[in-house]
């Protein structure tokens, strides 16, 4: 194990919660009957932000729009990898229309946004991992956008399964630690997909039930430093221990939603030079 992990300088996309509310219920954290407090969100998303840029990371911002509550949420609106975007087609009617204001962006900002035939939410369900992408399906992403994204990147895609609706998208059970590694709560995830995810990465670091309840799993790595709930006080000890430097952001408002830090933020992956 290195003592020191070198960090690598990133491009996150993010979307201020202006408008960020829990008006109805497409999973199992949310309850429009529990208000939220919007300028208690507004400074926890700034503090992510400036968190970011303490850090030597890039940060812009897509406008936020009226009547769509989870347009904070930026990483569902797409993937991004090699200056290539795929983009989204959401599952539940209500957060369609959030495909638009990003592809906008997108293309103000000179890309080309491929438009899925298929069930797709962007990040929220495509991780890229060094040599492959992995993808999440069973609740919302479907596999047949597995095939579309494969098909758009030439990059091998492995596909998961989940099976726990508290885990609804694969960015709430797994992340990415760097180009070799991973953190994930196995009990997420069919049989199969276990045993997919211990041949791949047999040293992988493993999260309890009750770090990933906890949004730890929800988290974003440069490389060195792993931006996580600060909750998740066991996945950060272990994440520690394999020479990381845990940098806990609070994001509570956003949970109940179903988000954390990794909802939160898109990563915009240009070609590298």
């Amino acid at each position: 194990m290195p003592d020191s992990r070198v960090p690598r300088r990133r491009r996150y996309l993010v979307c201020e919660p202006r408008h960020f509310a829990v008006q109805y219920a497409i999973n199992p954290w949310m309850h429009p009957d529990e208000p939220v407090d919007v300028l208690r969100a507004l400074d926890q998303w700034q503090a992510l932000v400036d968190t970011y840029r303490a850090h030597g990371h890039t940060v812009d911002s897509v406008k936020p729009v009226p009547g769509l509550p989870d347009m904070v949420f930026a990483a569902n609106a797409a993937v991004v990898v090699d200056g290539r975007v795929f983009g989204s087609l959401f599952h539940a009617p209500e957060r369609r229309p959030e495909s638009v204001p990003f592809e906008a962006w997108f293309k103000a900002a000179g890309y080309e946004v491929y438009h899925p035939e298929s069930v797709c939410e962007g990040e929220g369900d495509l991780v890229p991992a060094g040599r492959w992408i992995l993808a999440g399906t069973g609740f919302r992403t479907t596999r047949e956008a597995h095939s579309e994204v494969q098909e758009h990147f030439g990059t091998p895609v492995i596909s998961l399964t989940l099976v726990d609706p508290y885990f609804y998208h694969l960015d709430t059970a797994l992340f990415v630690l760097d180009e070799d590694n991973i953190a994930y709560y196995p009990e997420a995830f069919s049989p199969g997909s276990r045993e997919v995810l211990a041949r791949l990465y047999p040293d992988a670091v493993l999260a309890t039930r009750e770090d990933a309840m906890a949004f730890g799993l929800n988290s974003v790595s440069d490389g060195r430093h792993v931006f996580i709930s600060p909750g998740a006080t066991g996945l950060a000890e272990q994440l520690a221990g394999r020479g990381y430097v845990p940098v806990p952001v609070e994001l509570s408002e956003f949970q109940k939603a179903g988000g954390g830090i990794k909802c939160c933020t898109q990563e915009i992956r240009e070609i590298r030079s």
